[in-house]
């Protein structure tokens, strides 16, 4: 289904240009400057090793010491795998790190979700400074397209009780099931939580940052593969970065999704078309057959360098 909506996003764009515009993306695409592209992707895998290396905190918390070139190997192979259902590798990661370093599944998994947890308040604080430099022109588009204001802020109050009942059952229920779940779910809590006891807490919290504000650089860098983008404001930047990062979990890795999110921010801003569609191919290719790579890579590697 993923993959169905990724390509239907895909034959939408393409379908919607003429072929005047699509032949314009081809000859900007081709005509990019690579020297930026293949920066972008030595920024990505600095965030790849900072992910890895942040990983080590948690885990080191709960007692286990792992080897950086599994955790680094584990992280690349669970990137590739997302590339087929997203958020998939995620389980993929908590999985080859028992098979590779005996680390029970809930507890390597927890810590993760711990990560999961970090990264969405980080990309939250990006979408707030996005939302603050562009509140006049997003507020004007919503307006121009009838947006329902109230019924927004009622999904919001209405999702933030029913969240706070789910923590207060989840806290104070003596119910059996709710008991047997807890039980069950302890090593996963403890992943978790590993966080918030961590001696290298704030070495934690540094490199929480460094991933995302290298997903940034990468972004930004590629801004300069293009004559037509290379003096575009920050500002637009941080809000193609914002709504290319939501479009990656609408289909495997952002196939279709990404570029067409790209596409539609940057004609926001008066960039055409065909310009917005070869940067987002540019960027969503490169970094896509990063992926396929390095965890090719790390999948052949993992077993071989483990050799008992």
């Amino acid at each position: 289904m993923p993959l169905c909506i990724g390509l239907s996003i895909m034959y939408y764009q393409f379908n919607t240009m003429s072929q005047d515009q699509i032949e314009k993306t081809k000859v900007t695409f081709l005509k990019a400057d690579y020297f930026y592209i293949f920066l972008s992707l030595v920024i990505s895998v600095i965030s790849c090793w900072s992910r890895s290396y942040r990983w080590k905190f948690a885990l080191n918390h709960l007692g286990y010491t792992t080897k950086f070139r599994n955790d680094f190997f584990t992280v690349c192979v669970s990137y590739l795998v997302n590339l087929t259902i997203p958020r998939s590798g995620e389980i993929t990661r908590a999985v080859v790190l028992k098979k590779y370093e005996n680390v029970p599944f809930d507890k390597g998994f927890g810590t993760i979700v711990a990560e999961r947890v970090v990264d969405s308040l980080i990309f939250l604080l990006f979408l707030c400074v996005g939302f603050v430099l562009q509140f006049d022109k997003i507020y004007q588009f919503l307006l121009d397209n009838h947006f329902n204001f109230n019924k927004l802020i009622f999904i919001g109050i209405t999702g933030f009780v029913f969240f706070i009942v789910c923590i207060l059952i989840w806290k104070f229920s003596k119910l059996n099931f709710i008991l047997k779940l807890k039980h069950k779910l302890s090593g996963l809590t403890e992943g978790i939580l590993s966080i918030y006891k961590m001696e290298k807490k704030w070495a934690y919290i540094f490199h929480s940052f460094l991933i995302w504000f290298s997903y940034l650089a990468m972004f930004y860098v590629t801004i300069f593969a293009l004559p037509e983008t290379e003096k575009i404001s920050f500002d637009i930047v941080i809000m193609g970065f914002i709504f290319g990062t939501f479009a990656v979990g609408f289909s495997p890795g952002g196939l279709g999704a990404f570029p067409y999110a790209i596409a539609s921010i940057f004609l926001l801003y008066g960039i055409p078309t065909e310009i917005g569609t070869a940067f987002g191919y540019l960027v969503w290719t490169s970094q896509t057959l990063l992926t396929i790579v390095l965890g090719l890579i790390s999948y052949i590697l993992l077993p071989i360098l483990n050799k008992k």
